[in-house]
């Protein structure tokens, strides 16, 4: 009985917080995030997208602690660097450099998000803990429709090296995307707090520059995020 009565107070706060949420409760948020991306291989390409900084827009509609919902949008530079090598048969006897074959490139583009989450939370005082989970769409935007290539190629045997360059088209790519993450919001005022989160977001690696082929590979973009929202 003891053990009851200790857990009326716990019951009667969830019970409090479901009820509040059940009439429903809207915001949208702004924030700035770092996206930590790794590098993927395959096909003889090696892919290594850089680091950098972007932002993101939410808006969110809360039904109970259970059912929520979100779209999102956020952007981002996403610059690319390809690097492809091989190692041709080399004919015996040759004079001009013949070995390993490398090319490479540095892409510059943006990244363009927009995914619809499902989101579950729990009140706590001026604290509401959420969890995430949502899919949608990320497009990849090169910034020029070509790129320049580099090709060395260094000999086996005297190992001089020959350097050329050349044109590559780039093109527009566009993935589907599977979101996942957590978040905790902290109420400051009656409709303004702050946003802290962890998001994460898998995709197959975007295929820029034609001169290089797929790696045929998913990678994962991790991102820190903080903000402010503001409730309706």
């Amino acid at each position: 009985m003891r053990k009851l009565f200790a857990f009326i107070p716990v019951l009667s706060a969830l019970l409090a917080s479901a009820g509040t949420a059940a009439r429903g409760q809207t915001d949208v948020a702004v924030s700035a995030y770092g996206a930590f991306n790794g590098s993927t291989n395959g096909n003889g390409t090696t892919q290594s997208p850089s680091d950098q900084a972007g932002f993101l827009i939410e808006a969110r509609y809360i039904r109970n602690p259970l059912v929520g919902y979100e779209l999102t949008y956020s952007f981002n530079r996403a610059n690319e660097a390809y690097m492809s090598s091989i190692e041709p048969p080399c004919p015996a006897g040759g004079t001009t450099p013949c070995g390993p074959t490398k090319t490479w490139a540095a892409v510059p583009a943006n990244a363009h998000e927009i995914s619809g989450d499902w989101v579950a939370s729990l009140r706590l005082g001026a604290f509401r803990p959420f969890a995430l989970a949502g899919a949608g769409v990320f497009v990849s935007v090169p910034a020029s429709g070509t790129v320049m290539t580099t090709t060395q190629v260094c000999g086996t045997v005297n190992n001089l090296c020959s350097q050329t360059t050349a044109t590559s088209s780039t093109s527009i790519q566009t993935t589907a995307v599977f979101v996942y993450g957590a978040r905790v919001d902290w109420t400051l005022l009656p409709h303004l707090g702050i946003r802290v989160q962890y998001r994460g977001n898998v995709y197959k690696a975007p295929e820029l520059a034609q001169a290089f082929r797929s790696t045929g590979s998913f990678t994962q973009s991790a991102q820190p995020v903080a903000g402010i929202f503001f409730r309706f």
